[in-house]
C-alpha cells in the first residue's frame, strides 16, 4: 500500500498538530492587535475567508462521506455476489459441489482477513495473494466441470456469478485508493490557520467572551476535520465498516455448519 505522508499519520495526530497551530494563530493575531489603540472590524475579504473555509469544510465533508458510503455499498455487494456464486454450487454434483464450497470457505477466510490486516501492509499484501490463488482455483474448476455435458446449466450459472465476484474485488480494491487528496487537505489547513489568525486579530482587548467564541471556533473546525479523515481511513478509526465486515463472516458461519 503507497501511503502519503498524510495518510499515513493518525488522525488525533494530525488534528493535534493543527490545533496548536491554529491556537498559535490566534495568539500572533491577538498580539499583533493589542499594538492597536481600538478593535479592528471584521473586513469583507477577511470574512469571505470565513466562507471560503466554511464551504471548503462542506465539499471535503460530503466527499468524504460519499467515498465512506461508496465503500460500504461495495463490501456489501461483494458479499452478496460470493453468496450467489456460492448458492450456485449447489447445483453441481456432490464430488464437485463439496469442492465448490471448500475452495469458497478459503476464499471468504481471505476476504475477511483482507479487512482484518488494517494496516498491516504484509498481511494486506498476503490477502490479496491468497485471494487471487483461490479465486484461480474456482475458476479452473468452473472451466474443469464446463466439459461435462451434465454441467452444462450450472456452469452457463457458475462462470457469470464468479466474474460478478471477482469484479467487486476490483471495485474494492479501487474504492480503498479513492481518497480526499492531499492537496484538500493541506489547503483546508492553511484556511483553518489564515482564519485563527484573522480571528484573533479582531478580538477585542479583554472580552472574555470573545476568547470563548474564538476557542469554540477553533475546537469545533478540529472536530468537523476529525470527522473528514476519518471518514476518510475506514482501516482504522472510531468510523470503521466493522458492521459490514460481519455479512462475511455470516456467509462463513454458514458454510462451516
Amino acid at each position: 500500500m503507497n501511503e502519503s505522508l498524510i495518510y499515513q499519520t493518525d488522525t488525533w495526530l494530525l488534528c493535534l498538530i493543527l490545533f496548536l497551530l491554529m491556537t498559535g494563530m490566534v495568539w500572533i493575531g491577538a498580539i499583533l492587535r493589542n499594538r492597536k489603540e481600538e478593535a479592528t472590524p471584521l473586513s469583507a475579504i477577511e470574512g469571505s475567508l470565513f466562507g471560503l473555509l466554511g464551504l471548503l469544510l462542506a465539499f471535503t465533508f460530503s466527499m468524504s462521506a460519499s467515498r465512506y458510503d461508496a465503500r460500504k455499498a461495495i463490501m456489501v455487494e461483494e458479499a452478496n455476489d460470493i453468496g450467489t456464486a456460492l448458492l450456485r454450487a449447489d447445483m453441481y454434483e456432490d464430488s464437485l459441489r463439496n469442492a465448490f464450497r471448500q475452495d469458497f470457505q478459503e476464499y471468504i477466510k481471505a476476504r475477511i482477513a483482507y479487512y482484518d490486516a488494517g494496516r498491516d501492509t504484509m498481511l494486506f499484501n498476503q490477502a490479496k495473494v491468497n485471494t487471487e490463488i483461490i479465486f484461480k482455483s474456482l475458476w479452473s474448476r468452473a472451466i474443469q466441470g464446463s466439459r461435462k455435458a451434465e454441467n452444462i446449466t450450472a456452469t452457463q450459472q457458475m462462470i457469470p456469478a464468479l466474474n460478478t465476484m471477482y469484479d467487486a474485488t476490483t471495485l474494492r480494491t479501487a474504492a480503498g485508493k479513492s481518497r480526499v487528496p492531499d492537496s484538500i487537505i493541506v489547503l483546508l489547513f492553511l484556511l483553518s490557520m489564515a482564519c485563527s489568525f484573522f480571528a484573533g486579530y479582531v478580538i477585542p482587548s479583554g472580552k472574555k467572551m470573545e476568547k470563548i467564541t474564538i476557542l469554540g471556533f477553533v475546537v469545533l473546525t478540529i472536530l468537523v476535520i476529525y470527522v473528514i479523515l476519518d471518514l476518510d481511513r475506514p482501516r482504522r478509526g472510531i468510523i470503521n465498516m466493522d458492521e459490514q465486515q460481519q455479512y462475511f463472516k455470516a456467509l462463513l458461519i454458514n458454510q462451516e455448519k
